[in-house]
C-alpha cells in the first residue's frame, strides 16, 4: 500500500496558521489534499498533526472533510511519521509538507514511479541542492523499512525534526535517487512560508483555479512568465531557512562542530 502522510501544524513561526488561509472558497490545506487526490498511485492520504492543542483545528477540519488524521509529537516529526505509518501499515510512504499548496499530482506519480521501477530505498525531487524543480513541489518517497530504521537510529535533532535527513545523508547504505526535471525551474518559488508567498499563491489560484481546478506546474510557470510582477514578490526569499535552526540544535548538543 502507498500512503501520503502530510505533516501539518498551526504554529508555524514565519506565517502562523498558514495552512488554514483561504483562497477561492477553500483553505490551502484542502486545496492541497484535493490536488493530491488526483494522483493515480496513492491508496491513502493521512494528515499527521501534533498533540499541541493549537492543532485541534486541524483534527476538526479532517473530521469535517472525512480525511484520516493522526496526532503525534510536535518537534520529533520522525516519530510522528513512524507512528502514523504504524497506524496505516503502508509499504511505501510519500512524505509531503503542508506548505506545498501548489503540488502537482503528476509529479507525485513520477516520483513514486521512479521509486518503484528503480527498486530504490528513497527518492525525492528537490534535495540536495541544486534542484531543478521549483521550491514548494517537494515529494519524498521511501519504504516503511527505511522509515523504521531511521526512527530507531537517528539521534540528531535535525534528523528527528526533518524526517528524511538520516535517509538521504547515507548514500552508501541506502539506494537513493533524485528525480530531476528536463529543465532548470529552480528560480520559481511555490512554497508557503511567508506572507509574500501567500500573496503569490493567492494570485495564482485566483487566476487559474476558476477555469481549471487541477492546474499543473507548467500552467503555473506559463502564467508567472506572463506576470513577472507577481513572481518578483517572493523571488528574494531563500530556501531551507528552517534547516538552520535544526543544525543549530545539533551544534549545541555536540553532534556537529
Amino acid at each position: 500500500m502507498i500512503s501520503v502522510i502530510i505533516q501539518a501544524r498551526m504554529s508555524s513561526t514565519r506565517l502562523p496558521e498558514k495552512i488554514m488561509l483561504e483562497v477561492c472558497g477553500k483553505t490551502l490545506l484542502e486545496h492541497m489534499i484535493l490536488r493530491i487526490k488526483k494522483s493515480k498511485k496513492i491508496d491513502k492520504i493521512l494528515v499527521a498533526t501534533t498533540i499541541n492543542k493549537k492543532d485541534d483545528v486541524i483534527e476538526s477540519f479532517c473530521k469535517e472533510k472525512q480525511i484520516e488524521c493522526f496526532r503525534g509529537p510536535e518537534d520529533d516529526v520522525l516519530s510522528r511519521y513512524k507512528l502514523a505509518n504504524d497506524y496505516l501499515n503502508s509499504d511505501i510512504v510519500v512524505r509531503i509538507c503542508s506548505d506545498c499548496p501548489l503540488l502537482d499530482s503528476n509529479i507525485i506519480d513520477d516520483v513514486i514511479d521512479t521509486f518503484q521501477k528503480g527498486n530504490y530505498d528513497y527518492v525525492n525531487n528537490l534535495v540536495p541542492l541544486p534542484r531543478t524543480y521549483p521550491d514548494g513541489l517537494l515529494v519524498e518517497v521511501f519504504s516503511s523499512k527505511v522509515l523504521n530504521e531511521s526512527y530507531v537510529e537517528a539521534k540528531k535533532p535535525s534528523d528527528r525534526e526533518h524526517v528524511t535527513f538520516f535517509m538521504w545523508n547515507q548514500p552508501k547504505r541506502y539506494n537513493i535517487y533524485r528525480l530531476d526535471y528536463k529543465e532548470d525551474l529552480s528560480k520559481y518559488r511555490f512554497n508557503l512560508d511567508y506572507n509574500e508567498d501567500f500573496i503569490v499563491i493567492k494570485a495564482i489560484y485566483e487566476s487559474l483555479y476558476p477555469n481549471n481546478s487541477n492546474f499543473l506546474m507548467r500552467d503555473i510557470i506559463n502564467w508567472l512568465n506572463n506576470h513577472p510582477e507577481i513572481m518578483n514578490i517572493n523571488s528574494h526569499i531563500k530556501s531551507n531557512q528552517g534547516w538552520k535552526s535544526a543544525f543549530k540544535k545539533d551544534r549545541e548538543l555536540g553532534f556537529i562542530d
